[in-house]
């Protein structure tokens, strides 16, 4: 009887110590959470001042956001999704807005202003972005818009444009891609050939000019395919493939784009032919054949202008 009264006197002290041992390594791993400079992180308000919140960033400290951000019905303990950057004196600093682009995203950003340190573009955020010289190529003029890759320094853990587009993307393929995969896809040049377009964030890749149904625009966002990966790796684009496949493809790209947007898009059946083409780079008439199909799947609801996913 005595031994077993120790046995489970030892299993309950077993159980405390394990569950001590969870929650330490619980708190260990909250506090040393890391904060995702040029990124959107989720994080829990802790103090409420005057002018904003404090946020807990872990390791990096408390983060404010600014009172202009912050949702009328916030309360301590509430957990935000805020993008982080560092602000004109270097602190880090929240904002509920989002720019045009984020850290290893690329986009068509306008310069505002050339300076000694460089060309300053608007990323749609209050601060505006610099390109230094070191990486401008071409060396960039006020007024115009250039294709650039959004880095962060390391060195300053400050976030940067650079439009050496060369030093981020890869020009052949191995195994990252098969012909037929759906792939997002920014224009970034036109050339004799076709168009240069960024593939999936990571590859170059060419749209021929038979492929493009109406011009495109320089910083114009489209869902694709891949045609082909050629002997040399390089990679042909297609916005759409052939009859046979379609239906079932572009209603792939379509879901893909509704997970993307929260599942709903405003575009509907009803949508104009050029509105759709924007979008999508399709037809109406494939645009719709494809909406029909993932209709008859119950997979998508069909309102009077917009799609919304089940």
């Amino acid at each position: 009887m005595f031994a077993s009264v120790r046995i489970a006197a030892n299993d309950a002290k077993l159980i405390y110590q394990t569950v001590d041992l969870l929650a330490s390594t619980l708190v260990n791993l909250y506090d040393s959470k890391m904060i995702e400079t040029g990124r959107m992180n989720k994080l829990c308000v802790v103090k409420q001042v005057a002018f904003g919140v404090y946020l807990d960033g872990g390791k990096a400290g408390e983060i404010l956001l600014p009172k202009r951000y912050v949702p009328s019905a916030c309360r301590v303990g509430d957990e935000l999704n805020v993008f982080i950057y560092r602000d004109s004196e270097d602190r880090l600093i929240a904002t509920t807005e989002k720019p045009y682009a984020m850290v290893g995203e690329f986009s068509l950003l306008k310069v505002t202003d050339v300076t000694a340190l460089g060309a300053f573009l608007n990323w749609g955020l209050p601060k505006d972005l610099l390109a230094p010289f070191s990486e401008q190529k071409p060396r960039m003029e006020a007024g115009k818009s250039y294709v650039v890759r959004i880095y962060l320094d390391e060195d300053s853990d400050r976030i940067a444009a650079s439009s050496r587009l060369d030093d981020f993307l890869y020009r052949e393929s191995e195994d990252e891609f098969q012909a037929g995969e759906a792939v997002s896809l920014l224009i970034a040049n036109k050339s004799e050939l076709g168009y240069q377009v960024i593939v999936e964030n990571s590859h170059w890749g060419l749209l021929h000019h038979s492929e493009a149904a109406r011009p495109l625009r320089r910083g114009q966002h489209l869902d694709g395919f891949i045609r082909n990966i050629r002997e040399d790796g390089r990679i042909d684009i297609c916005l759409h493939l052939k009859a046979g496949e379609k239906t079932d493809d572009v209603a792939q790209v379509i879901l893909r784009i509704l997970r993307k947007n929260g599942g709903v898009i405003a575009v509907s059946d009803k949508s104009l032919p050029d509105d759709i083409f924007e979008y999508f780079g399709i037809s109406k008439k494939m645009y719709k054949k494809a909406v029909g199909a993932l209709y008859k799947k119950k997979l998508i609801a069909i309102e009077t202008d917009v799609i919304r996913l089940l």
